[in-house]
């Protein structure tokens, strides 16, 4: 049955939730090679955190104007929203605070407000509640051919700008003073980063969850620089290895009843990171 999925035999939405996953991945590993450069991986776990209010501010809008407040998009809308609020507020407190203890109490409050948010709509039994708690550690189960299309189209958006912008980003990542004199701007650098990973975020929340897609950023990208040592092909071998692990942690997924597909995506990645410290440190000694 999983050799079945791997070989995209499983059936058309389980075909169509591994490509989907694999363009996520690509996507997220390339995003995290610039991130870790830029050594702003805890930021993508603030804004991911962050994520949660908006989704359940948006469920309620959405209820409030008729509908059953289980449409994607909609829900992107809201999550991207609070999401922005957060990375604010953490570049606010970070003029006070060090960044890591700013991102730690950003986070902390977005996904605490989050919870209780979560846990009203339970109570208020309005809407279609039901499954919406999913968007913790990510479902593919219920995934439809709409949704799947936005995760394919958003990671394959993602790729395409980083492409575009790989040269300035590098730059800004190892020697920001430099990239000024070159005419960059490194805040508006920064910004772009930002926005990307936060697209990466909205994407994978079927996939992955807002919790898990963390690790889908950074993990990929830690090992992809134990191998290259280039800046293009940190990034390429990172996306390669997100796009690998998303395919066969979705593939399996659809081969196993019941596994979700978050955690084994995730598995396999760090699968992958241990696999590389092994061979290294065996290289090394």
């Amino acid at each position: 049955m999983i050799l079945s999925a791997l070989l995209l035999q499983a059936g058309y939405n389980a075909a169509l939730v591994s490509l989907g996953a694999a363009l996520l991945g690509a996507a997220a590993g390339a995003a995290g090679a610039f991130l870790t450069l830029r050594r702003r991986a805890l930021m993508s776990d603030a804004m991911a955190h962050a994520t949660l209010p908006g989704i359940g501010l948006a469920f309620l809008a959405m209820v409030a104007l008729g509908g059953d407040g289980r449409f994607l998009p909609g829900l992107m809308l809201g999550a991207g929203l609070t999401a922005a609020a957060g990375l604010w507020a953490v570049q606010r407190l970070s003029r006070q605070l060090a960044e890591d203890a700013a991102t730690g109490a950003v986070l902390a409050t977005f996904y605490g407000a989050g919870i209780v948010i979560l846990t009203l709509i339970q109570g208020l039994g309005v809407g279609r509640p039901a499954g919406l708690e999913t968007v913790l550690l990510g479902s593919t189960a219920g995934m439809l051919r709409a949704d799947a299309l936005v995760i394919g189209f958003g990671g394959a958006a993602v790729v395409a700008a980083l492409w575009v912008l790989r040269r300035p980003l590098a730059m800004v990542a190892f020697d920001p003073i430099h990239a000024r004199l070159m005419g960059i701007n490194p805040r508006r650098m920064d910004a772009a980063l930002m926005a990307l990973v936060l697209a990466v975020v909205l994407v994978g929340l079927n996939v992955t969850g807002l919790i898990l897609i963390v690790a889908l950023l950074v993990t990929p990208a830690v090992t992809a620089r134990l191998w290259a040592t280039t800046v293009s092909g940190t990034a390429t071998l990172s996306a390669a290895l997100g796009a690998a692990c998303g395919y066969g942690g979705a593939a399996i997924s659809a081969g196993i009843p019941d596994l979700p597909t978050g955690p084994v995506i995730v598995l396999l990645a760090a699968g992958a990171f241990a696999l590389t410290l092994m061979i290294r440190g065996h290289a090394d000694g």
